[in-house]
């Protein structure tokens, strides 16, 4: 199976392709940014499949990023994602960056929990934690800080995510100490395209999974205005 992955959820643009018969990703670029991932994408998209030597319409399936992360960035991601699939028509799945950091250590060492914490801001975070074997033990939400630090119930974790090193920096102290701490601006987007291998189109859906809703809204006093000109 040959797979083209991007990620523009976070602080990267990435791409990636992975050729599952082979065992190995064939071609991979990522950048960190924290803007400019629209202006940045289509070219590095263009870059890797130059690279990996396949062409669009031999991809059996197109991955992107759903969230949480930035708005922006994840309308870019899967708006490509989802033109590419169309015109090469194939197969578009969605992965979400909490999974995509939690998935290199799975199974690494299954005693411990993996909490994925991405940061929401004004004290919060973006959520998610695991069993070492991947059962869910918290599924994706924003959370205050004080129900993350809650999860040390679940014995010494990895912490994973932008936000690791925020959650290790208060984490209990009657609590056992993380057994790792592994800040990451963005996941890394050979996963992301080995979760895309893995998962079942019909339930991987490519929706952005916002959490919560955006922080900027349109002025009160611009709805009356917008109304009265419906009208006139």
């Amino acid at each position: 199976m040959l797979i083209l992955a991007i990620d523009t959820a976070l602080d990267a643009c990435a791409a990636a392709v992975l050729d599952t018969d082979s065992d190995k990703v064939i071609a991979q670029e990522s950048l960190a940014m924290k803007r400019g991932h629209a202006e940045a994408l289509m070219p590095l998209v263009a870059r890797v499949m130059k690279q990996s030597g396949v062409a669009f319409s031999a991809l059996d399936r197109i991955a992107a990023t759903t969230g949480p992360g930035s708005f922006t960035g994840l309308r870019v991601g899967l708006s490509a994602a989802r033109g590419i699939a169309l015109a090469a028509g194939k197969p578009v799945v969605g992965i979400t960056t909490l999974t995509a950091f939690a998935a290199p250590h799975v199974s690494e060492h299954g005693e411990h929990p993996i909490i994925s914490a991405i940061d929401a801001r004004h004290d919060h975070v973006y959520l998610q934690a695991v069993s070492g074997h991947g059962e869910s033990l918290v599924t994706p939400r924003v959370a205050p800080m004080e129900e993350a630090l809650a999860a040390s119930r679940f014995g010494a974790p990895y912490l994973v995510g932008n936000a690791a090193d925020l959650l290790a920096g208060r984490w209990p102290r009657d609590a056992s100490p993380p057994v790792k701490v592994d800040q990451q601006a963005a996941p890394d987007i050979v996963w992301v395209a080995w979760l895309a291998a893995a998962v079942d189109p019909s339930v991987a859906t490519p929706r952005p999974l916002y959490l919560r809703a955006p922080d900027a809204k349109p002025p009160a006093d611009r709805l009356p205005r917008a109304a009265e000109a419906q009208t006139t």
